[in-house]
C-alpha cells in the first residue's frame, strides 16, 4: 500500500466538515484541519477544533483574509478539501473558493482538490429554474476556475443528505418523520438518492488518493438508497406498522407556494422542486468521466435507507 495523502480539510467544523475529519483520521490520513480567526468566541466551533487536535489532527491556522496564510498551510499537505458551508446565498462561498483556488495556484504543490460541492451535479443542471439555479451557477464558476488553473480535481455528487431528507420523508421543513401524515410531491414515485452523511464523508476521503478518480466526478449512488419519495415513505410505515394519511401537492401547486416564499427559502425549494417533481438526481446514465463510489468501495457498508430511520422510533 502507497504512502497516504496529508490531507488540508476547510470547513473542518461544519456539518459535513466535521465528518470528513473524522473519515480522514479513521482512513490513517495525516490531518491538518484549518483554524480560521473568523471563528472568533464561537465556543462550540473551538472545542470541535481541540477535539480534533485530540484526536490526532493538526491545527492550522489561516484565512480566506490573509493569502500567505492560505498558501503556507497549503505547502503542508498533498490534497485538499473545501466544505465551507453553502448557507451564504451567491457571493460568499464563491468568492471564498475562488480565493482557495488562487492560493493552490500558488502553493503549486496540491495534487488534488476537491471543492465544496456534496450535493447534486451542477454541470447537469443547466436548465435549472431560477433562483436557485444560482447554486448551481456558482459550483460551475469555481470547477471553470479549478480546471483553468490545471488543478487537478474530484468532483463529489452525495444527492440527498439523509439527515435533511430521509428524517422528514422528503417534506422541506422537516427533519423528524410524522406518523401521521405526509405530502407526496405529485405521485411521489420520482426516484432520489439518499445517503448517510458518515458515509458522504468515507466515500470521499476513500477517493482522494485513487487515481480511477482523477479528474473526473465521484457520484454516490447506493443502489439500496435509489427510492422514491413514495418508497421512504412506505419504509417507515412498515416500520411503525401504521399508514399515514397521504395528500399530494401537484407542481403547479409546489411553484405557486415556492413564489410566496423569500428569496433565501426559493432557492432551497427549487432543489426539491427538481429533485423530487423531476427525478434530476436519477434519470441519467453517469457517463465515461465519472465513477459510482459503491462500485468502487465496495468495502463500505453503507445505511441503508430503512435502517437509517430506524433512529426515529
Amino acid at each position: 500500500m502507497g504512502i497516504k495523502s496529508k490531507v488540508l480539510i476547510i470547513g473542518g467544523t461544519g456539518y459535513i466538515g466535521k465528518r470528513l475529519v473524522k473519515a480522514s483520521l479513521q482512513q490513517g490520513h495525516e490531518t491538518y484541519v484549518l483554524q480560521r480567526p473568523e471563528i472568533g468566541v464561537d465556543i462550540e466551533k473551538i472545542e470541535m477544533l481541540f477535539s480534533f487536535k485530540m484526536q490526532g489532527a493538526h491545527l492550522v491556522i489561516g484565512s480566506f483574509d490573509d493569502h500567505r496564510s492560505l498558501v503556507e498551510a497549503l505547502k503542508k499537505v498533498d490534497v485538499v478539501i473545501c466544505a465551507v458551508s453553502g448557507v451564504h446565498i451567491r457571493s460568499h462561498q464563491i468568492l471564498l473558493q475562488l480565493k482557495l483556488v488562487d492560493a493552490i495556484k500558488e502553493a503549486g504543490n496540491i495534487k488534488r482538490f476537491l471543492p465544496s460541492e456534496f450535493g447534486t451535479d451542477p454541470a447537469r443542471m443547466a436548465d435549472a429554474i431560477e433562483p436557485g439555479r444560482v447554486t448551481f451557477d456558482d459550483k460551475m464558476v469555481v470547477r471553470k476556475a479549478i480546471e483553468d488553473a490545471g488543478i487537478p480535481f474530484t468532483y463529489v455528487s452525495a444527492n440527498c443528505f439523509a439527515g435533511y431528507m430521509v428524517g422528514g420523508l422528503c417534506q422541506p421543513g422537516y427533519i423528524l418523520p410524522s406518523r401521521e401524515s405526509v405530502t407526496l410531491f405529485g405521485d411521489g414515485n420520482k426516484k432520489s438518492i439518499f445517503v448517510d452523511e458518515d458515509d458522504i464523508a468515507a466515500y470521499t476521503i476513500k477517493t482522494i488518493d485513487d487515481p480511477r478518480t482523477l479528474n473526473k466526478t465521484l457520484y454516490l449512488r447506493p443502489p439500496a438508497n435509489i427510492l422514491s419519495q413514495r418508497e421512504v415513505v412506505e419504509l417507515w410505515e412498515n416500520l411503525i406498522g401504521k399508514q399515514l394519511h397521504k395528500t399530494s401537492l401537484s407542481e403547479q401547486e409546489f411553484l405557486n407556494i415556492m413564489k410566496e416564499q423569500d428569496y433565501a427559502e426559493q432557492v432551497g425549494l427549487t432543489h426539491y422542486y427538481h429533485i423530487y417533481y423531476h427525478g434530476c438526481l436519477a434519470n441519467f446514465e453517469i457517463g465515461k468521466d465519472a465513477e459510482e463510489a459503491s462500485i468502487l468501495y465496495p468495502e463500505i457498508k453503507y445505511i441503508k435507507v430503512e435502517d437509517y430511520l430506524k433512529r426515529y422510533l
